[in-house]
């Protein structure tokens, strides 16, 4: 990875001012809500969710398709990676059964037709209400928290998700 490719990530990033505020992704957001990076590897162009891609920053070593970049804060815009003992947890590295066992609690999955509260449109479209709230790189908690409130309610945020199946290998 170049350090060209890192501040081009960085720079796509707009955090909350607060250690429990999020990280918004401020690039391309897919159809599915969460983000989306575009990275070179080899030749070959390809995307990679940016909260993996953030993960594999914060270790500074590459993640293994087994490894998860799991959204705890439920934004799947947030690149905010939690440190060990942070008080409130945001991007965490987990496994297959841990991304399962959070949708099993929250009442999402199990290859239901539907996702239960927030189906893939919604998401999308508060994906990009959270985005806009933070456009110009300026955080606007009352904007941020109007998204929030206005498109959660119980059982309905998002589902934790696989993060892309790259390996990233991540150095500046």
């Amino acid at each position: 990875m170049h350090a060209a490719e890192v501040a081009r990530f960085r720079s796509k990033i707009v955090a909350g001012p607060g250690d429990g505020d999020c990280s918004i992704w401020m690039g391309s957001i897919g159809s599915d809500g969460y983000g989306g990076y575009f990275i070179t590897r080899a030749g070959m162009g390809f995307c990679v969710r940016p909260n993996r891609y953030a993960l594999a920053l914060a270790t500074g070593s590459a993640l293994g398709a087994d490894v998860f970049a799991l959204q705890e804060c439920d934004n799947p815009v947030c690149v905010k990676v939690s440190g060990s003992g942070a008080l409130c947890e945001h991007v965490v590295a987990g496994t297959q059964f841990d991304n399962l066992r959070r949708m099993a609690r929250a009442r999402r999955g199990g290859g239901r037709p539907t996702i239960r509260g927030l189906g893939r449109e919604a998401r999308r479209a508060r994906s990009v209400a959270l985005r806009e709230a933070v456009q110009g790189g300026v955080w606007d908690a009352d904007a941020v928290a109007n998204v929030r409130t206005a498109t959660t309610t119980p059982n309905s945020a998002t589902t934790c998700s696989r993060s892309g199946m790259h390996s990233i290998s991540v150095t500046t």
